[in-house]
């Protein structure tokens, strides 16, 4: 009973692998498919290869024992012919050319099929890689909120290399080894099928027992591997991001430890899975050596054995030369597939994500007012309502403040003003046209935000202030008049390489001032027609943050912000103020109104 839950396991193990790289070949591009194609081509021509090479062992053999029993075989007679050879002793020559040539002509289309078979393993595993980080890049801002980055970052950056190391090159490498043991068992069957079917029945039969045997702990391992490695990029990110309340609290052996923890299970896992990849080979080369000696001493016994023997055993032992490495291959490469199959079903799920259309060209012209129409918003259907039933109507060129007690909305009022997340009832339009996944893309092109946490790439001034702008293109001009209106061009002018300066990562060696500062001016730059502030200009004094808002202000009539903050006097200047209180949206003329309205 137990045995056949074991075969039913193992059944359904290997159903799962299947689904599982036909899940992953329909991520291959049709480029990469004809060469796999092709591949293939070459991995049977190698195998005939190999043939041809262990089936010139037994002419040359032969003639270097009995070269008289050559020149009278009726096989002889077309090549004897051919070479005009007269005398059993001018073989010698030929055979020893032929077989020479064979062996490396062998051993050059072996070499050639590893390289075909490397490069284009690490290509598919590039492609792989891309298309995950592609497809997680492109998808909406709340899947983006509701997953750990490091999860992404650990597939993209690890887990998609096991898939290369652990699954691609090891499938090739199991195809390439059963096509040519194929077709070198057959040959070795025609030279002495009873001895060939002596030690590869029993080659196959050990390594048979060593599959039912390791399989669950393959698999095990495989999942230790992939949560462990998780938890390391978490940890890592966790540390390094907030390295300076570590510093601060003495948390270095907590990080330490939980590092150290993940570490060691992921890296016990894999060393495991190594040995039960790698061990059989020992067992198999002891084991060809017995049964090696076992044949020799059968074919010696039987009549006129030394001369028969000699070429048989030198093909048979040619062609076990061959087989044992590619028996171990095999094994070997169906160990990395089992190992690596928790990790390439995570590659999976990011590679079956779906791409919305970022590059669609509907275009959304922004001339007269943006309207909220019956928008409501919840994160999910167990959660409460932020926004309900909420109607609004903003004209071009308003100066909107936007207030509310933490957890009120303001935040979300914002991303789903400029399209980072939908309502989950009604919809935005722009001059009356809802905005749509046709459209977003065209609407976020009019709009340019400033959060309070401003990152900052480790490059220069001037690629952060024209951010995710290719180096060549930047307006250097336009960088700068952007700096000035942020009020931070005077500190940029007396850096030593001014804009070509460096900020360190997160912007390590700017003040919290200077981010800011640069974080404005990336919105300026972008010259957008509307410009979101998430309380971005908290870290100015107050001199400064009623500098930079005029400036702001008298760029254009036209020009709509939205200004989320917490100090009530920068919206002063502000045409209207929205509170948002109990999932409503409720409208004011100007500060004062606010002061004195009560509830």
């Amino acid at each position: 009973m137990k045995k056949n839950i074991n075969n039913q396991e193992s059944l359904h193990s290997n159903t799962s692998i299947i689904r599982l790289l036909y899940r992953l070949y329909k991520h291959i591009s049709p480029r990469r498919r004809r060469q796999l194609f092709l591949l293939l081509i070459l991995m049977v021509v190698s195998s005939f290869a190999e043939v041809v090479s262990i089936g010139a062992v037994l002419p040359f053999l032969g003639v270097l024992t009995s070269p008289e029993s050559v020149y009278e075989s009726v096989y002889a007679q077309g090549f004897i012919s051919l070479f005009g050879i007269s005398t059993p002793d001018q073989l010698i020559m030929p055979l020893t050319v032929i077989f020479a040539t064979a062996a490396v002509v062998a051993g050059m289309i072996r070499l050639l099929l590893l390289w075909v078979n490397t490069r284009l393993s690490f290509s598919t595993g590039a492609d792989i890689s891309f298309n995950i980080y592609q497809r997680s890049l492109c998808q909406p801002y709340i899947t983006h909120i509701e997953r750990n980055s490091s999860e992404i970052i650990n597939t993209i950056s690890t887990k998609s290399n096991i898939v290369i190391y652990d699954i691609i090159l090891p499938i090739f490498t199991l195809v390439s080894s059963m096509i040519m043991l194929s077709v070198i068992l057959v040959a070795m069957l025609i030279i002495n099928p009873v001895a060939m079917l002596i030690a590869t029945s029993s080659f196959g039969l050990i390594y048979i027992v060593i599959v039912q045997l390791t399989s669950s702990r393959l698999k095990s391992n495989s999942k230790i591997t992939a949560l462990k490695s998780t938890k390391i990029i978490k940890t890592l990110q966790e540390s390094l991001g907030a390295i300076r309340e570590v510093l601060i609290d003495g948390n270095q052996s907590y990080y330490c430890q939980k590092y150290k923890d993940s570490d060691y299970m992921m890296r016990k896992a894999q060393a495991h899975n190594a040995f039960i990849g790698l061990s059989p080979r020992y067992v198999m080369e002891a084991l060809g050596m017995v049964v090696f000696a076992i044949l020799a001493y059968t074919l010696i016994q039987q009549e006129n054995g030394s001369n028969n023997a000699i070429p048989v055993l030198g093909a048979l032992a040619l062609g076990a030369q061959r087989m044992l490495p590619m028996l171990q291959q095999s094994y070997q490469s169906w160990s990395s597939i089992n190992g690596g199959q928790a990790s390439l079903n995570d590659v999976l799920t990011l590679l079956d994500q779906q791409v919305p259309d970022i590059n669609s060209n509907q275009e959304i012209i922004f001339e007269n007012n943006i309207s909220l129409n019956d928008v409501s918003y919840r994160y999910n259907s167990q959660s409460p309502w932020i926004l309900f039933k909420n109607n609004l109507t903003i004209v071009k060129g308003s100066k909107i403040g936007i207030i509310g007690t933490t957890g009120s909305g303001k935040s979300t009022f914002v991303d789903i003003i400029m399209g980072l997340i939908d309502p989950k009832e009604g919809n935005i339009s722009i001059d009356g046209i809802p905005v749509t996944a046709l459209n977003k893309r065209s609407w976020q092109n009019h709009i340019a935000h400033v959060p309070q946490e401003i990152f900052l790439s480790d490059q220069t001034i001037e690629e952060n202030i024209a951010f995710g702008v290719d180096k060549e293109l930047i307006d250097l001009e336009r960088v700068k008049n952007a700096a000035f209106q942020a009020q931070i061009s005077n500190f940029i002018e007396g850096l030593p390489r001014k804009y070509h300066t460096k900020v360190g990562e997160r912007g390590a060696r700017l003040s919290g001032g200077q981010i800011q500062r640069i974080g404005i001016a990336r919105a300026i730059y972008k010259q957008a027609s509307i410009i979101v502030f998430d309380e971005a200009t908290s870290a100015l004094d107050v001199h400064t943050e009623k500098s930079v808002m005029d400036t702001i202000e008298s760029i254009s009539d036209n020009l709509t912000i939205f200004i989320i903050a917490h100090r009530t006097d920068i919206l002063k200047n502000c045409t209207h103020i929205i509170k948002l209180e109990d999932a409503n949206i409720k409208q004011f003329q100007n500060i004062q109104e606010v002061k004195l309205w009560k509830k």
